[in-house]
């Protein structure tokens, strides 16, 4: 077995000095834990934290009651010491077990990649949606893991539940935490319900949904503000955009869409989020189309694109339409753009900071969505309590261009999104 450990700089005096660990079986798949550990160390920096050493140990498997085993935990105790670590955070998802030899063992707090995302999650979300979501899922986390857990119910506060006769602390820890998942989760439902709601009246509009989708910091939030012109957060800190906002998108030639920007996802995004923020994906799942904006200029997009298939796989989205989008061309060069392009037929080249490719990006959204329109020349029959809602419905979703009333009946002529033909395009209709 081999390891590596490095020193990183860091200010002297920052709070929060942290050591990072992860574990590679080595061969090939090094590279691919050296990016997940520098991941690792993004993911640190979101919250604030100063990374000073790093520990990347080769090892088949994971020890069962250490993770890395006995000689290199003695070895990464020394270097917490050495350079003065507060916290430990490892790369994998800790058993209790584990958690709570390693925190004996190196006398300092030990959390996992889960629970960072959990913190960070904790930290972003702003509306009462999001913080429900984000504490169903810090307490399905902490539920297996309460033996030991000392003050970590401080957070729920008082008024939950009391003891009740012959209970342990520990059986009322868990049925504190049952209560206040049952409370969340009938909350959530709710949430749902209601947009649900939503949907419904913006699918009787016919106008089609849209939802961006993507791996954490891809520049979703930018293309979201360049195609809305709406004003909302765009940073390159991780998982910015935690509420999902809904505007709707007209087209400078007429067509018009919903377009919703989602949380961004990340390579081994904790189950226990997925589940808590289901309502907020159902955006997702709901949408006519996926936009899956993807950082052109990272090393490792490949698996980036592939833990974006794998979350929507786990959301039920995997077969929503989606098109690729290749944002942050300005960072690349142009053998690179077409390298990329032919490895991802269909995709679309853009970078949402300078607006380049956007125009060829809303031309394909029309396509993919049906809103080019065709001119048709429809007729109805005003005596018709029917005929009067399906002209009103007619004018509603395209654009006059010609109105002839004749004797009780009118005739219109009207350019109609493709997507909804059909719904007039009778045998008495006759397409001009």
């Amino acid at each position: 077995m081999t390891q590596r450990g490095s020193r990183t700089d860091a200010p002297s005096g920052v709070a929060g000095r942290v050591a990072l660990v992860g574990l590679t079986p080595g061969g090939a798949r090094r590279f691919a834990a050296e990016e997940s550990l520098e991941e690792l160390a993004g993911l640190a920096d979101a919250v604030g934290a100063a990374v000073v050493y790093r520990l990347l140990q080769e090892r088949p498997h994971p020890d069962p009651g250490t993770f890395i085993g006995s000689g290199k935990l003695a070895t990464l105790r020394a270097a917490c010491d050495e350079v003065v670590v507060d916290l430990v955070i490892f790369d994998n998802e800790l058993s209790p077990a584990q958690l709570r030899n390693l925190e004996k063992a190196l006398d300092r707090r030990v959390i996992d990649r889960t629970q960072l995302i959990l913190d960070i999650f904790a930290s972003r979300a702003r509306t009462r949606e999001g913080k429900l979501q984000v504490e169903l899922a810090q307490l399905k986390y902490l539920m297996p893991r309460l033996v030991g857990a000392g003050a970590a119910l401080s957070r729920l506060g008082g008024g939950i539940g009391t003891r009740g006769p012959g209970e342990t602390k520990l059986e009322t820890d868990r049925r504190r935490i049952r209560h206040r998942i049952a409370t969340l989760t009938r909350e959530l439902g709710d949430v749902r319900r209601r947009r649900s709601q939503l949907r419904e009246r913006r699918a009787h509009g016919a106008v089609p949904a849209v939802a961006l989708v993507g791996y954490t910091n891809a520049g979703k939030t930018t293309l979201f503000i360049r195609l809305t012109r709406e004003s909302a957060q765009a940073s390159d800190a991780l998982f910015v955009t935690l509420d999902p906002l809904v505007r709707q998108v007209r087209l400078p030639d007429g067509p018009v869409f919903t377009l919703s920007d989602t949380v961004g996802f990340i390579d081994r995004l904790p189950h226990t989020l997925v589940a808590a923020f289901r309502a907020t994906l159902e955006e997702v799942t709901e949408a006519d189309l996926l936009v899956h904006v993807v950082d052109a200029s990272s090393a490792d997009r490949e698996r980036r694109v592939q833990a974006v298939h794998t979350v929507l796989g786990e959301v039920e989205a995997g077969e929503v339409e989606a098109v690729t989008v290749l944002n942050k061309i300005d960072r690349i060069d142009e053998v690179e753009r077409r390298r990329l392009l032919a490895q991802h037929p269909g995709a679309v080249a853009i970078s949402a900071r300078t607006g380049e490719g956007l125009e060829r990006l809303a031309s394909e959204i029309v396509v993919r969505l049906g809103l080019e329109t065709r001119r048709v020349t429809l007729e109805f029959d005003l005596s018709s309590e029917r005929e009067r809602a399906r002209l009103a419905r007619a004018l509603r979703l395209g654009h006059l261009v010609h109105r002839r009333d004749d004797d009780g009946r009118v005739s219109i002529e009207l350019d109609m999104p493709r997507r909804t033909l059909s719904e007039f395009l009778t045998s008495s209709d006759q397409a001009s």
